[in-house]
């Protein structure tokens, strides 16, 4: 134990995170040991989510704070590559809840998809610990390809279907939709702000096997949380239809399979680029292709969804640099202090729990008074904001000089300006995914948001990379050169997405959109025996 006098500014930070968590599990208890159905407004299984959510992005977050330096610093590989393969893992980690989502819609159900998705999470944070010697030529680093595989493919299980989730426990009417999205986001930031911290001080400061081990221990938390809160779900999440084990077993040998298959393509980075194009045309055609079916109203609502859909990888794009260069740039051109650089990639969630509710509280009170911006309109302005923190970021680099250590204040404002745009665009799109999508679309919607964010993971790398110049390490001229370029990029989308949005919103009918019987839980009982909690509407059984 470092003697107190002897703390930096790094150590005081980790106690900080510490005793904050320590606040959160206590609220927690609270909640869970309460009679009453609700708390603060919304249903108690809402703060379930929120719980078992928030220690699934403890451990996502915190791997990810560090993960850049892992590749650079113990398997050695150069910058642009780092960004690369970083970009290729995160793409593959959003695009893999189309899979998780389709079977969850047809044969599991949302609640075994996140279970399932849990444990292989787990498997593949622990694998991470696993630290081998470094270096390229080193066997050990085949257990790193495998760990990555685990964490994709339990992400596809568990992200688009926790989600969907959610929305379930309330009416598609119900005001309260956009907050509980906005709390359930906070949750999200929660996790991934401490995850951060910890998982980034303990990897960078004591040893990458301790950051990632921590890690794991955090999933294993949040499956014991959604393990333990099931009948806060009122039957939300159950299978479409009564599920035999062995076709059960039989999903989740395909999710074994989908593990092995990751573990080679995550190697093969063009690989993928290639698979997103191809894939990305068919699932635009299938979904087409079900809007075409529906009715006139239905598929206008489905046509602003891909519009939505389609504003993801420039936003996404831009965002993830977090991660990946910005993450490179801190840590060798910012004046940070004796603070670790991947510490500061916890000020984004940060942000977001200090505005969450204040987000929540604004879009209600402009909703009342009928002057809430549309979906699209938020969009517009989330594209402005990023364009905006990126250019903030440039001019204040380049105005202290190329050679001098940039001030730590454009970094804040950097991430201020991101995290913005990110309350205007993610909570509100996964909102709208789930409030105009089908309901027998539901999950593959969500799985076709997460696949276009994941294209904006791939298009991260591939900006990273850039950044690295022919040389492939990271030049600081050339990366403000790239950042202002997609700046003024993202700006000009802005103000066309803005220009279009009111047609966009008449696309969506909301003041057609009513509620379905079959979209809540308990409200479809079988002929016999009222709804259970646990158990789907169409499962039960006569009686």
């Amino acid at each position: 134990m470092k003697d107190l006098a002897l703390w930096n500014e790094g150590d005081w930070i980790a106690i900080i995170a510490v005793v904050v968590l320590a606040i959160f599990l206590a609220i927690g208890g609270k909640i869970a040991v309460q009679k009453e159905p609700e708390f603060a407004g919304h249903p108690k299984g809402l703060y379930m989510l929120f719980f078992a959510e928030m220690w699934e992005r403890f451990s996502y977050y915190g791997m990810r704070a560090i993960l850049i330096f892992y590749l650079t610093q113990h398997w050695l590989f150069s910058d642009s590559k780092s960004s690369l393969i970083y970009g290729a893992y995160t793409s593959l980690v959003y695009i893999t809840p189309v899979l998780g989502g389709y079977l969850a819609d047809r044969y599991l159900g949302q609640r075994k998809a996140v279970l399932f998705g849990g444990l292989l999470l787990a498997a593949g944070h622990s694998l991470m610990a696993v630290e081998g010697v470094g270096g390229q030529d080193d066997p050990t680093i085949n257990v790193f390809w495998a760990a990555l595989a685990f964490i994709i493919v339990g992400s596809g299980f568990l992200k688009a279907n926790i989600s969907v989730m959610v929305g379930q426990l309330y009416k598609l009417t119900d005001i309260r939709r956009d907050g509980a999205y906005t709390i359930f986001y906070m949750g999200i930031n929660v996790g991934a702000a401490i995850g951060t911290i910890l998982v980034g001080y303990l990897g960078q400061t004591i040893g990458w096997g301790f950051g990632f081990g921590l890690a794991g221990i955090g999933m294993l938390a949040g499956l014991v949380v959604f393990v333990l809160g099931k009948k806060a779900l009122m039957g939300a999440g159950e299978a479409p239809a009564v599920l035999s084990k062995s076709r059960e077993w039989t999903l989740y040998g395909i999710g074994f399979a989908a593990v092995a298959v990751i573990w080679a393509l995550v190697q093969y980075q063009d690989v993928i680029q290639t698979l997103l194009a191809i894939s990305g045309v068919a699932l635009l055609g299938y979904v087409l292709y079900e809007s075409f079916k529906l009715e006139k109203e239905p598929r206008e609502r489905m046509f602003a969804i891909l519009f939505l859909i389609s504003l993801n990888p420039l936003f996404w794009g831009l965002f993830e640099q977090a991660g990946g260069s910005m993450n490179l740039f801190t840590d060798r051109f910012v004046d940070r202090g004796a603070v670790p650089a991947s510490i500061f990639q916890s000020i984004n969630p940060i942000y977001i729990i200090l505005m969450a509710p204040i987000f929540a509280a604004l879009w209600q009170w402009l909703g009342k008074r009928g002057k809430e911006p549309s979906a699209p309109a938020k969009f517009g302005l989330a594209l402005a904001q990023m364009g905006l923190g990126n250019l903030v970021l440039v001019w204040g680099a380049q105005a202290y000089g190329i050679e001098a250590m940039t001030p730590v204040i454009f970094v804040f404002l950097y991430y201020l300006l991101a995290t913005t745009g990110e309350l205007c665009l993610s909570p509100v799109g996964l909102s709208a995914m789930n409030r105009l999508a089908p309901s027998f679309l539901a999950s593959l919607i969500m799985g076709a948001w997460f696949y276009m964010t994941a294209v904006g993971n791939f298009v991260a790398g591939k900006i990273g990379e850039a950044t690295g110049g022919h040389g492939g390490e990271l030049s600081k001229a050339k990366l403000l050169e790239i950042y202002e370029l997609f700046g003024w990029v993202a700006i000009g989308a802005a103000v066309a997405v803005l220009l279009v949005s009111p047609i966009v919103k008449r696309w969506m009918h909301l003041d057609t959109l009513g509620d379905r019987a079959d979209d809540l839980p308990g409200t479809k009982e079988g002929p016999g025996e009222a709804q259970g909690a646990g158990v789907h509407p169409g499962t039960q059984p006569a009686g």
